[in-house]
């Protein structure tokens, strides 16, 4: 039990680490949202208050989040990296606390993320929802896989001179299988036509197997 106790006290602290630094460098966050909120807006004039069919809505708007996500998780090991304190840290917690740590801040950042944009979304498209609590779920299995991959990613460009290119093109296969579900999901939450439960199932299992492979291979990087 006192291991298990000292790993979560070791992810709290990364964890708060990172809000602390966040706080004093937010061009991270910042960059999310201003990406978001100005592919929103640009589509929602480009298509000029035509009606758009509910799939392409929720395509839409799960390509929003990821490339929005894209811009800022790229760099959550940088100041790690551009510091030289990777190592050191590593001395002082575990590779699996740093590693979950570093996704739980993720995981917080999209979330924000996520309450920020959907409902800018929602109303400049005038989409209205027939069932919010499955999209709700939806959009929290969601931000959760993409947490788990965007982590992992961003270990594995750290290092990478063209980072901001490299980042979204490792992540967007290994993010598919969650996507093509959630975008599903979503035009049934805008629909209310009835759930395939599966669907949501599929995107919980996957969301399992990214966190347990990015807890495996996160510890040969």
């Amino acid at each position: 039990m006192k291991p298990f106790t000292c790993r979560c006290e070791q992810i709290a602290a990364i964890l708060r680490k990172d809000f602390l630094s966040g706080l004093r460098r937010r061009a991270s966050f910042a960059a999310m949202m201003m990406f978001a909120l100005t592919a929103v807006a640009a589509l929602s004039l480009s298509t000029g208050g035509a009606p758009i069919e509910p799939k392409i809505l929720a395509a839409m708007l799960w390509v929003v989040i990821f490339f929005a996500a894209g811009a800022g998780l790229a760099g959550t090991f940088d100041d790690e990296a551009q510091a030289g304190t990777l190592p050191t840290l590593k001395l002082y917690a575990d590779a699996q606390a740093i590693l979950f740590g570093k996704m739980c801040g993720v995981f917080v950042s999209l979330i924000a993320l996520t309450i920020f944009i959907a409902p800018i979304f929602l109303v400049l498209f005038d989409v209205a929802v027939a069932d919010g609590l499955l999209l709700a779920g939806t959009l929290l299995a969601g931000v959760t896989g993409l947490s788990a991959a965007g982590t992992l990613t961003a270990a594995l460009t750290t290092s990478a001179t063209v980072k901001g290119g490299l980042f979204p093109i490792l992540l967007f296969p290994v993010t598919l299988p969650i996507f093509l579900p959630a975008i599903s999901l979503t035009e049934l939450a805008f629909t209310g036509a009835a759930v395939e439960g599966g669907l949501l199932g599929v995107m919980i299992l996957f969301d399992a197997i990214l966190i347990t492979a990015a807890s495996i291979l996160y510890d040969y990087l």
